[in-house]
């Protein structure tokens, strides 16, 4: 009647109290009382329910019961003693005997006799024992075929024998790729090497042929730089040169020819005139060069493409490169100009003809108007084509190297009318302080330019926040996805280069996911399986194997939702999905 009772050792403890005092007519025709019990860890529930239309009254009856095995364990059964507990053949064999005996059970394990009318009806809801893992449990694993051959020592031949399964690949290129289950190689390669301590010993000596192998690379490379400085490099660049030909790098280009040859003339009229402020002039001029050479520097490194050691490229460099330029426009610039103005103002002199002077100051004003022009030419069509004010643009330093060229060109005309106007005061008054108090408002100036730039471009690199309008048009993409409920902690970082990394917890709905697996399989197959399941081990296979495939399902509408939002926003190059 019960299998399961006889099948498995399961426990209960429960009490029943049937009191049946009232008149039959205001009886309810059913008694149920829940017991409750467990077995193998599990919680189950039993039910035991009767009908209620004896004349008789039922006293007070307490019923443990234990387990049919006769112990609490699922050892041999113990034989039941006349103390002992009732077991399950005798609480079925009282509830299938009739009998007038009023009571349910008496303290000593007598079973209870009921009427043929009455019926007990037993639920157990079974529970599937928790399995206990440890803290490392890698059976399950899955790796690649580099992997394999790197790790465990073994070659392609080795991994032709064993187990290989098909699963989704997490690069956009390829839609599946071939992997092994981690314990089928660790099994080949104990099998190839013999012991664990043999494939220590080995993976030991390849370390080494690889570091002699990365050895021999950079010598090689050493030797093949020496080669080409000898007989020439005929090796087009044409990446480097598209890089200096458009954009910033033609700015800066522009700018350090420009402000080298300004230099030049500065220093030559610095010494004939002798002139504080045009000592700044000089000092300014070959600050702005360095500073611009070493922009390029930070442009040419920009552009290389990602490594194993930067997996997010070198973008960055920009930026390191501008924040470097900006201290050195402070501690070259400013600095050289406040020192040669409080020395003038400590120390004054008289200066000689100013006539060169003024046109070499009236010559890097043209220069530097022009590079300035160009400068400005550049951030508006970058502005525009972001779709943002110039202003903006600017302020947020989306583009630092031209960002640099811009607030030096602008302190270089505002230095030299700065310049001009002090020494031309020199020359009415002949007072020489006139001048110095030029040369400390250049060093004011560059400073100014030089806090700007320290300040913007380490926000840039702390990792700053893009336009809130486009954080909420990202969002509102993702939300209006079928498959997905909401959206939480969202980040959304510049990386530079107009390069945007995106960060989401994302809440998916079930039950979207779910369908969309279903919409792929034969449903009367998957009806035939659920009615072919008879066991609990036959359910947890059944379980396991949907559950396993609609995981991957989930995992399909992840990449799918990257995948989305990359193409609709070119700028997001970066997204992180993460299944809350």
């Amino acid at each position: 009647m019960f299998p399961g009772l006889s099948q498995r050792p399961w426990q209960v403890f429960c009490r029943v109290y049937l009191h049946h005092r009232s008149p039959l007519s205001q009886r309810p025709p059913w008694v149920a009382r829940p017991c409750y019990g467990w077995q193998n860890g599990g919680i189950h529930s039993l039910w035991l329910s009767l009908p209620d239309y004896r004349v008789a009254s039922l006293t007070l009856g307490h019923v443990q019961y234990y387990s049919t095995s006769g112990s609490s364990k699922d050892g041999p059964p113990s034989p039941p003693g006349p103390d002992s507990p009732p077991t399950a053949e005798k609480v079925l064999a009282g509830a299938a005997q009739p009998s007038s005996d009023p009571t349910a059970f008496s303290h000593s394990g007598a079973p209870l006799r009921l009427t043929k009318a009455e019926t007990i009806q037993v639920k157990v809801r079974a529970v599937l024992k928790k399995r206990d893992y440890g803290s490392k449990y890698t059976q399950n694993n899955f790796i690649t075929a580099v992997r394999a051959m790197n790790e465990f020592c073994l070659k392609p031949s080795d991994l032709e024998q064993l187990r290989k399964i098909r699963r989704r690949s997490p690069h956009d290129d390829t839609e599946a790729f071939t992997v092994f289950l981690r314990s089928d190689v660790e099994a080949k390669a104990l099998d190839v090497w013999g012991s664990p301590e043999a494939l220590d010993r080995e993976r030991k000596l390849r370390k080494e042929v690889e570091r002699e192998y990365e050895e021999n690379i950079f010598r090689n490379q050493q030797l093949l730089k020496e080669y080409k400085d000898f007989w020439g490099n005929t090796k087009p660049r044409s990446g480097k040169r598209a890089t200096f030909s458009q954009g910033p790098g033609k700015v800066v280009m522009v700018a350090i020819c420009i402000n080298g040859l300004n230099f030049i003339f500065k220093l030559l009229a610095w010494v004939y005139t002798g002139s504080a402020s045009m000592f700044s002039e000089a000092i300014h001029s070959l600050a702005d060069t360095c500073n611009q050479a070493l922009l390029a520097l930070g442009i040419s490194q920009s552009v290389r493409n990602p490594d194993a050691v930067h997996p997010y490229g070198f973008s960055n460099m920009r930026y390191i490169a501008s924040l470097i330029s900006g201290v050195g426009i402070f501690m070259m610039g400013a600095g050289l100009s406040w020192y040669h103005g409080i020395m003038g103002l400590l120390h004054p002199q008289q200066i000689e003809s100013l006539l060169w002077a003024y046109c070499i100051l009236a010559g890097s004003l043209v220069s530097e108007g022009a590079t300035l022009l160009v400068a400005i030419n550049e951030i508006k069509k970058s502005a525009q084509q972001h779709e943002i004010s110039f202003y903006e643009y600017v302020m947020q330093s989306r583009d630092p190297s031209t960002n640099v060229v811009l607030l030096e060109d602008a302190a270089a005309v505002l230095g030299v009318i700065m310049a001009a106007s002090c020494m031309g005061l020199t020359s009415l008054t002949g007072n020489p302080y006139y001048d110095s108090l030029g040369s400390l408002g250049v060093g004011t100036l560059l400073g100014a330019v030089s806090a700007f730039l320290i300040y913007t471009n380490t926000e840039a690199l702390l990792g700053r926040s893009i336009q809130a309008e486009h954080v909420q048009k990202l969002t509102e993409f993702l939300e209006n996805d079928p498959a997905v409920r909401a959206i939480h902690d969202v980040k959304a970082t510049d990386m530079g280069l107009s390069k945007v990394r995106f960060k989401a917890e994302v809440d998916f709905d079930g039950r979207v996911v779910t369908r969309s697996y279903l919409e792929k399989q034969d449903i009367e197959q998957i009806l035939t399986e659920i009615q072919q399941v008879k066991t609990a081990e036959e359910l947890e296979s059944f379980m396991l194997k949907h559950g396993e495939n609609i995981i991957d399902t989930l995992g399909a509408e992840v990449d799918r939702l990257e995948k989305e939002l990359k193409q609709r926003n070119p700028e997001v190059r970066h997204v992180d999905l993460e299944i809350l």
